[in-house]
């Protein structure tokens, strides 16, 4: 499982990386980075290294280890390549799926972080687009051959967490469900077991995840 890292780059970023413009998303945008070597990490420094001299930018990076949100999935990012009032642009989430690594373990983690994504949002797999249907590039160009196979194991992952959810909340007593949903739904549980007791370490976790939520939200 990876880790999730919210770590927003500033909205002064040059280039109208971050251009702050609120975006109702429709979609899910695949990419990958391109790169062979970067991790998640080096693509978040990317967008706001003085070396760095183009406008492109993207939601969530992913790679063997982690994720990391670098503009809120509320905002547009320029990563589609249609434009300034291409759906990819401005209805999608640009997720980036890193080169490097174990690429199985980076395939598993990215078809989770989807699935994630799908489920939070009440969506289907049909709601997941390639970078390539959008401008014709040929990217996500390490997945685009296995792209049947990406959906299907999204779709099953998909399964998967509404079927815990399901059993979760059948069991959850009537005055904590708005909770669970919250805290699933924004990382800080993953929702099950809800009358287990909970250790210390949890507990600190647990607040750590809100912090970290709270932090990335201002």
């Amino acid at each position: 499982m990876y880790k999730y890292t919210v770590d927003h780059i500033p909205k002064t970023t040059p280039k109208n990386r971050r251009p702050g413009l609120v975006m109702n998303a429709e979609f899910i945008t695949v990419h990958n980075t391109g790169n062979p070597t970067s991790i998640a990490k080096n693509e978040r420094g990317w967008l706001t290294n003085a070396y760095n001299k183009v406008t492109a930018s993207w939601h969530i990076a992913v790679d063997e280890k982690e994720a990391i949100e670098a503009i809120p999935l509320n905002e547009i990012a320029w990563h589609a390549g249609d434009g300034s009032k291409g759906q990819g642009n401005t209805k999608s989430i640009g997720i980036e799926v890193c080169e490097s690594g174990n690429q199985e373990v980076v395939w598993q983690n990215a078809v989770q972080l989807v699935a994630k994504l799908l489920y939070e949002r009440g969506w289907g797999v049909d709601r997941v687009r390639t970078h390539k249907s959008w401008s014709g590039k040929n990217c996500p160009r390490l997945i685009l051959p296995r792209w049947d196979e990406f959906i299907k194991d999204i779709q099953e992952q998909l399964n998967i967490q509404q079927q815990v959810n399901k059993q979760s909340e059948s069991s959850i007593s009537s005055w904590a469900i708005d909770a669970h949903k919250w805290t699933v739904e924004n990382g800080i549980s993953d929702g099950t077991r809800p009358k287990d007791p909970v250790t210390r370490e949890q507990v600190w976790t647990m607040l750590f995840k809100v912090f970290q939520l709270l932090r990335g939200g201002k």
